[in-house]
């Protein structure tokens, strides 16, 4: 088991799960919003707070990562007692070091509300874009126009949000290379600090799974997703957005801190229904059912239905692979001496993805060239036991 010293950095993920409408593509754990339900979670969130909040003690907390759903829609007053829950177990002043990200979508954005996150101590606001494209955000059911996607982020950078980051998607039905061109040239000129690009991908128990064929039929062909990613990543690169992991880009000094210690194995939990959480070698998900999650709670059980852990080996290979998604790669002795040695057929296996040139290596570290970063999922599925 890989157990967490006392020192070790650790962030907290806040699962909110409300939102407008649920998009056709997501298959996220998502609920209406609903006054009722809102007080059902800040009381399954409060019980559970107390729960784990013995285990935080002299722990670095690093990052707080609201994240749904919609947390914009539980409301200034409810994220900023979140807060506040945090700040009562850290040393003064320790709070406003903390990278602390709030989602939110174009269309529930207004200007009071944003100040009121803004005094809350949220620093950093993750935009759900997804495109500048009015068709294809059509296609995507989104409730914004590209419009009010722009509207929304001048707004919180005049408000005094100056760490933003947008969500774009590409692969989607019925895009071609010139619409998503202009997508990305749009993209690359506004006041953004961060960027994450995603890839469609046709989830079960989304509305678009029931009509995959049809939609499958729409989507662009290989070369043309891989122009589309081409594009993007040298537009943002010449924008000053550079790429520090597959889907990431970041201003100088603005890599995601949060997002980051998922790809270096940093211990994370997640509060609320159907949060992930990684903690002292062993990973595990609350209930996805916001009643069951706060009934657990309530009578003293605990709200997690999924609990695995890795043997040693087994999780040694997947934090390389998780690593390898970050374009500084992994340096092989650093990781060894952290994680303890990989096994023999896992090192036949770095020599065999390089010698096919899925793999580079300098000295002792080892990283993705561009093939690798193509097939990515592919060479993380070998690594991975």
């Amino acid at each position: 088991m890989l157990m967490i010293g006392k020192d070790q950095s650790i962030s907290l993920y806040f699962h909110i799960p409300f939102c407008s409408r649920k998009c056709d593509y997501c298959h996220f754990y998502v609920l209406p919003d609903k006054a009722p339900l809102k007080v059902l979670l800040m009381e399954g969130l409060r019980l559970e707070w107390e729960y784990i909040k013995p285990l935080l003690i002299e722990k670095k907390i690093v990052s707080i990562y609201f994240g749904g759903g919609t947390p914009y829609l539980l409301g200034a007053a409810a994220i900023a007692e979140i807060i506040q829950w945090v700040a009562s177990i850290v040393p003064q002043g320790v709070i406003s070091s903390m990278e602390i990200t709030l989602e939110a979508n174009p269309e529930n954005i207004e200007i009071d509300t944003l100040k009121e996150f803004y005094g809350a101590g949220i620093n950093r606001l993750s935009i759900g874009l997804q495109s500048l494209d009015d068709t294809q955000l059509t296609i995507l059911s989104r409730q914004h126009s590209a419009k009010k996607g722009l509207d929304a982020i001048s707004m919180a950078y005049d408000v005094g949000f100056k760490n933003i980051s947008i969500d774009l998607m590409y692969d989607l039905p019925n895009q071609t290379l010139a619409s998503w061109q202009r997508t990305v040239k749009r993209a690359s000129s506004l006041p953004i600090k961060h960027l994450s690009l995603y890839n469609l991908t046709i989830e079960p128990h989304t509305a678009f799974f029931k009509y995959r064929k049809k939609l499958e039929e729409q989507l662009p062909d290989g070369e043309t997703s891989k122009a589309m990613y081409e594009t993007a990543c040298s537009h943002f690169e010449a924008s000053g957005l550079r790429q520090y992991e597959i889907s990431a880009f970041a201003k100088e000094g603005q890599i995601a801190r949060h997002n980051s210690g998922y790809w270096t194995g940093r211990p994370f939990w997640g509060l609320g229904p159907s949060a992930f959480s990684y903690w002292d070698g062993r990973r595990f998900s609350n209930s996805a059912n916001l009643s069951k999650y706060t009934q657990a709670l309530r009578t003293g059980n605990s709200p997690i239905d999924f609990s695995e852990e890795l043997s040693p080996i087994a999780r040694r290979r997947e934090l390389l692979a998780i690593g390898l998604r970050l374009f500084k790669g992994v340096d092989l002795v650093a990781f060894e001496l952290q994680h303890g040695s990989l096994d023999l057929p896992c090192k036949d296996l770095l020599a065999k993805l390089k010698a096919e040139g899925y793999l580079g290596s300098e000295d002792s570290r080892w990283f993705l060239p561009k093939k690798g970063i193509l097939f990515y999922d592919s060479v993380a599925t070998e690594l991975v036991l």
